[in-house]
């Protein structure tokens, strides 16, 4: 009993945010702006006065950590393998593309702009990837700090907001194909929610197309996390060496690095790829892993001060700006070489 007291009064505060979280973002137009960023954002908003009470923070420590896991492990079942072989080989390439400009060029420009490489980290993956699901996915296994992960999520959703905006104007400029256009959303526009808005607010062919592209993105999840895991465990090995100042190399305990979650979510899209999981099923999960993630990154919000944050300057902002626009012009750049307009 006292320990089901320990964790409610923080599980109970984070699952009242993510329903004010969600109620606001459904007030904004074609959904611009998801719960989770409001979440965020509330939360750190309550920062200074959650933080005067040791009363929630056993409970909003699990739900960041554990909670955060179990939303990631629950998005496996809207995905399956057969989504790959459907989008085709030319959105394949496009993505690798898209995920090699992400990662390469954020590792260029962290390094130019002298930032901690794990906000930079965090930061291609949220444009790589998925957005904030990313960023929740990688934060675990790098260690990330609460506020990296609060200005990840910032950098890349405010890219988001002007895309929703700005692609379907373009892509009618140019002269794009329903299905070019959802290549296109689907690979360079960051969160799920503004993908659906900007493939929409072209066709509703491209919206669908963009959806299933993005899904398939989505899987990249697997194996970034693990490289980041084991990118972590060598810094950490190193930094090791150093402090103790020993010319023994410690070995590294994969089985300690290992992300486990991810097996759980893999095996997910596995059980989700046999077709036993009705849609409807599968529709429940979505929305259920959906609103943990928002009560996930309503905890790190309440753990996170925007003083703290600020100090992290403007420069990561312009590496969320640089990265998503080069991201963009790459994804429609490897499409003209490949035909897809």
């Amino acid at each position: 009993m006292k320990t089901l007291k320990k964790y409610s009064a923080g599980i109970l505060l984070t699952i009242l945010l993510a329903v004010i979280a969600l109620l606001i973002s459904r007030f904004i137009p074609m959904h611009l702006i998801s719960g989770s960023v409001f979440s965020l954002i509330i939360g750190m908003l309550l920062n200074p006065l959650i933080s005067k009470y040791t009363t929630f923070s056993t409970g909003i420590q699990f739900v960041s950590k554990r909670v955060l896991k179990i939303s990631i492990v629950l998005m496996g079942l809207t995905l399956s393998f057969s989504q790959v072989l459907q989008v085709g080989k030319y959105s394949l390439i496009v993505m690798c593309f898209t995920l090699f400009t992400a990662f390469g060029g954020g590792y260029l420009v962290g390094k130019l702009f002298n930032m901690n490489w794990k906000l930079s980290s965090l930061i291609s993956a949220g444009t790589g990837i998925c957005g904030g699901s990313a960023i929740a996915a990688i934060a675990p296994v790098i260690d990330s700090q609460d506020k990296d992960i609060a200005y990840a999520i910032s950098a890349t959703f405010i890219f988001d907001v002007i895309m929703v905006i700005l692609f379907p104007i373009a892509g009618r400029y140019f002269g794009m194909s329903d299905m070019g256009f959802g290549l296109w959303a689907g690979t360079a526009v960051n969160d799920t929610s503004s993908v659906v808005a900007a493939g929409y607010a072209f066709s509703d062919a491209a919206g669908a197309y963009s959806v299933i592209v993005k899904l398939t993105r989505t899987l990249s999840i697997i194996p970034t996390v693990m490289i980041f895991s084991i990118i972590n465990a060598k810094l950490n090995q190193k930094k090791q060496i150093i402090d103790n100042k020993s010319i023994n190399k410690p070995k590294i305990n994969f089985k300690k690095i290992f992300p486990y979650f991810i097996l759980l979510f893999l095996l997910m899209v596995a059980i989700k790829s046999t077709g036993i999981i009705s849609n409807s099923i599968s529709n429940s999960a979505s929305n259920i892993s959906k609103f943990l993630m928002i009560m996930a990154l309503g905890a790190i919000g309440l753990k996170t001060n925007f003083k703290e944050v600020s100090q992290s300057g403007f420069k990561p902002m312009m590496h969320g700006f640089i990265i998503s626009t080069l991201v963009v012009v790459v994804s429609f750049g490897v499409q003209i070489l490949l035909g897809q307009l």
